[in-house]
């Protein structure tokens, strides 16, 4: 830890040195209204990177004495402007620039963003949020170089510090990534969303993302952590925000097409159309995906159907409506204890599981510029889905076994007769969030002013019994064959919303800022139904068996309030820090589904706490872009799974945490170091790095306090190197996690016949180098790869439920190649 606190301290005193050089401020103007352009963003060629207009439309450069440097301006409404500073240069320039030529500008924008960094962080004000004050990080995916097509987490998020990544899902469908000690299960730690608008399950009662864009439909991941729950709800993790393609940039008719085709008979193909006439816009694109997967009983298929309408009233008014359809079947190969896994990682023990997902999500957004000063934002959303799963959710050394009596049962022919477990979920929400972002003179200084509201219910439903008997994807319920089933529920669980939010940007001078903000919540959540209370003898002949409700309501309004805060006063860098509270709503849901490998207690609580952040970004000389910073979250009742006195697994409120971290990024220019700087060529390396220490430090529970939180590797590393000439582009990363425990009295993994085995235990230290190389010809290109270069043999994940349980073995080595064509 040393060493790393050393390294801060001597980023922090290079960034800090050379005060001597001269600062110009450059404004924009529009040749016509001749009015200041606000929004815009410079790119700077030699350092290679993006400069944002602050809130007054200034960027402030720093010169030295007797440099020249070349500079490009850039907005969405204005024409491309390169223009020189130098020694004639004074200490202010305007630039002069109209609004773009539509059929032009496209083509030069798209030339120019082939310069830009994979990462940059988003503005202080984006639209109707607020973003300064915060740790974010923007993934652009348009000239990402990797594996799109089965969405590689793994090289997707490599420039975001910190995450833990869940690998092994078929053909990357469903995203899981978690961080500083989150667990990473269907990202359910984050608020997650597409072009601003919730798309998990539930927000609050189910808030798992049981579909996410696929990575080829993406043009930008949104990430912001800490005090996001300010704007975006009660959360730890912060918030992910997916920001579809829009290719409908010009007039007429725009074509992505891209089929991939990979290892484990993987076939993708994704298709968008773009077409603009004035005032309208439209996209429409179709993702089909199909395999056989890594292991044995892995195939799967799944289709995604999106449709973007957008209509400009006039400069001030657009209305935007969305529609995205995702189904998904998948054949679910289970978990495997220690010792199979050992044996044979692509092996699987349970051919009769079964998952798949149908999904409907709308949203309707409305945004008016109501004067030049104040923007108004309207977004009603909703979502229609169901989740199914049919299986075997037992103990992995008791292979396929029959609840009832505990056996696999069989006929005379080979039959299996033995009954499946069946969980079949309804979502049905809707939501409305509106946005009123005012800018105005506080004092004589800038400041901008964001009050929003929310209002959110959903309804839905859980029903649990005993599945079919047979082995393909049936999702029938057999209650009148089964009548003595043990896991038997029928719920209702309406949950409501309703949030009032506000943070204002108060500028002390032209760099410096304070961003107070509250969250006012109520919520009631609830459960309304009945369950099985079922009792065998020890013959497996059932004694009792009665229907008893359950119907409970949780009821509670509270308020969350953070402070941050932007320096820009260092050279090239801005400091960032903040603090907020936090909040994390029980999921009633998943205390009524019974589950066979764990007991849910039914005092379950509410999660607590506050995040804190501190961080310098910026660019160091002309070829470093860095992000370095640190962060602790304090928890309240941490929930978590532990062994109680009867060696129950236990899911329950272990106790309070603390996690401290060290989170860094870099990313260097080693062409722009060269003294001899070759033309045509690029070689950049970046460097990812995060160090967590993370201990219980009280609790009620055996065996707890000074353990290690669940799901926290102490050392997270991703570096990668990236080169290209012309046309062609290759790279390489390396990925290493350290090991992390998945329980919280930090259990060791069980081998032998021991019926846990598999669930309880470590995730081993592993380390993974993925390759890449990307070759266009014009309009069509062409890349292939390999993932897992080493084959090396590894897990992220021992599941307790779906699609185990125990452990789930992530792919070993595996090829793909994709060509894309693009026509605008």
């Amino acid at each position: 830890m040393s060493r790393v606190v050393y390294g801060a301290v001597l980023w922090v005193l290079l960034v800090i040195n050379g005060y001597g050089q001269r600062t110009i401020t450059v404004t924009a103007i529009d040749t016509v209204s001749d009015l200041q352009v606000l929004s815009y963003d410079l790119y700077d060629y030699d350092a290679q990177i993006i400069l944002p207009s602050n809130e007054a439309g200034e960027v402030r450069i720093q010169l030295e004495a007797s440099q020249t440097k070349s500079l490009t301006l850039f907005s969405e409404n204005y024409e491309i402007t390169t223009f020189n500073l130098g020694e004639s240069s004074g200490n202010s320039v305007v630039v002069h620039t109209s609004r773009l030529s539509i059929e032009l500008s496209a083509i030069e924008i798209a030339a120019r963003r082939d310069e830009l960094f994979s990462l940059k962080q988003l503005k202080d004000v984006e639209g109707t949020s607020i973003f300064a004050g915060k740790k974010t990080e923007v993934i652009l995916l348009d000239k990402f170089k990797g594996n799109l097509a089965t969405n590689n987490a793994r090289e997707i998020y490599a420039q975001i510090a910190g995450l833990n990544i869940y690998e092994g899902d078929n053909g990357g469908i469903q995203l899981g990534i978690g961080g500083r000690g989150l667990d990473p299960n269907r990202t359910a730690n984050f608020n997650t969303r597409q072009n601003g608008y919730d798309i998990s399950a539930d927000v609050l009662g189910y808030p798992e993302s049981y579909y996410t864009p696929p990575s080829e439909s993406i043009e930008e991941i949104q990430v912001v952590r800490g005090a996001s729950s300010l704007q975006y709800g009660t959360q730890f993790g912060g918030l992910i925000n997916f920001k579809l393609r829009d290719i409908a940039g010009q007039e007429g008719l725009s074509i992505n097409t891209r089929q991939t085709v990979g290892s484990f008979g993987l076939l993708n193909s994704y298709n968008q159309i773009g077409y603009k006439a004035e005032a309208l816009t439209v996209n429409v694109g179709v993702n089909y995906k199909t395999g056989d997967g890594y292991r044995d009983n892995s195939e799967f298929e799944s289709i995604n159907l999106f449709t973007t309408v957008g209509y400009e009233f006039s400069k001030k008014t657009t209305l935007t409506g969305e529609l995205t359809y995702f189904n998904y079947l998948s054949q679910q190969a289970g978990g495997l204890t220690d010792d199979q896994f050992l044996e044979d990682p692509r092996q699987s023990t349970r051919e009769r599981n079964w998952f798949g997902v149908d999904y409907l999500l709308y949203n309707l957004r409305l945004s008016h510029k109501i004067d030049p000063s104040a923007t108004l934002s309207l977004s009603l959303f909703g979502l229609r889905a169901a989740r199914s799963a049919v299986g075997f959710r037992g103990n992995p050394i008791n292979l396929n076994e029959n609840p009832i009596t505990g056996l696999d049962e069989q006929d005379a022919d080979g039959n299996f007769i033995s009954p499946r477990d069946l969980i079949i979920d309804d979502f049905n929400n809707w939501g409305l969030e509106a946005k009123y972002l005012k800018r105005y003179q506080l004092l004589n200084k800038n400041a901008v002013f964001l009050l929003g509201a929310k209002v959110y219910q959903s309804n839905n439903t859980s029903l649990q019994g005993p599945g079919t008997t047979g082995v393909n994807a049936d999702f029938g319920l057999a209650t009148d064959q089964f009548p003595d089933y043990p896991n038997q529920s029928n719920f209702d669980l309406p949950n409501r919303n309703y949030a009032l939010f506000a943070e204002h940007i108060i500028y002390l001078d032209k760099d410096v800022s304070i961003i107070p903000g509250v969250r006012i919540e109520h919520i009631n959540t609830a459960t309304a139904g009945t369950f099985n209370q079922v009792v065998f003898d020890n013959a497996g002949n059932p004694l009792l068996n009665q229907e008893l409700e359950d119907n409970r309501t949780l009821r509670r309004t509270f308020a969350l309030f953070g402070i941050g805060l932007n320096y820009k006063k260092l050279k090239n860098t801005t400091l960032y820090a903040n603090i907020s509270q936090n909040y994390r709503s029980v999921t009633f849901s998943d205390i009524r589904v019974v589950n066979p490998t764990f007991i849910v207690d039914p005092d379950l609580r509410d999660e607590r706490g506050f995040t804190a952040d501190i961080g310098l970004r910026g660019r160091l000389a002309k070829s470093i872009s860095f992000d370095l910073g640190a962060y602790t979250i304090q928890y309240q009742d941490r929930i978590g799974v532990i062994l109680d006195d009867r060696a129950n697994r236990l899911r329950t409120n272990i106790g309070n945490a603390s996690i401290i971290g060290v989170e860094s990024f870099a990313d260097i220019n080693i062409t722009n170091l060269l003294s001899d700087r070759p033309k045509g060529y690029s070689l950049k390396w970046f460097v990812n790095a995060a160090f967590t220490y993370s201990r219980y430090t009280s609790s009620d529970e055996n065996n707890v306090i000074g353990k290690r939180v669940e799901f926290v590797p102490q050392v997270n590393l991703k570096t990668g190197v990236s080169y290209k000439i012309g046309q062609f582009s290759t790279s390489l990363q390396y990925t290493y996690l350290s090991e992390q425990f998945t329980d919280a009295q930090n259990s060791e993994s069980v081998f032998g016949g021991d019926s846990r085995s598999g669930i309880i235990g470590t995730i081993p230290a592993y380390s993974i180098i993925d390759f890449n190389i990307t070759q266009s010809f014009g309009a069509i290109e062409i890349s292939a790869g390999l993932n897992n270069l080493l084959d090396e043999d590894y897990f992220t994940r021992r599941a307790t439920g779906y699609p185990g349980p125990g452990i789930i073995p992530s792919d070993g080595r595996s090829f793909y190649v994709t060509v894309g064509y693009e026509f605008r």
